[in-house]
């Protein structure tokens, strides 16, 4: 004869099971937005050295 799960058997399945998918996919997300903010770090570099040298377009814009 089965014994019929308890509420904290069901709810360790529960946490297990749907802890390998949030893991996963956090992992995807968290590798994806790493990827983006390393890929366009020079591009913030650069932006950010010419703001600091005062670009003459900048000013002529309104800008700066």
């Amino acid at each position: 004869m089965d014994d019929d799960p308890t509420w904290g058997e069901l709810l360790l399945g529960f946490v297990l099971m749907m802890g390998i998918p949030v893991a996963v996919v956090g992992g995807a997300i968290y590798g994806l937005v790493g990827l983006i903010l390393w890929a366009t770090a020079p591009e913030r570099r650069w932006r950010r050295r010419r703001a600091h040298e005062g670009a003459p377009e900048d000013a002529a814009q309104g800008r700066g």
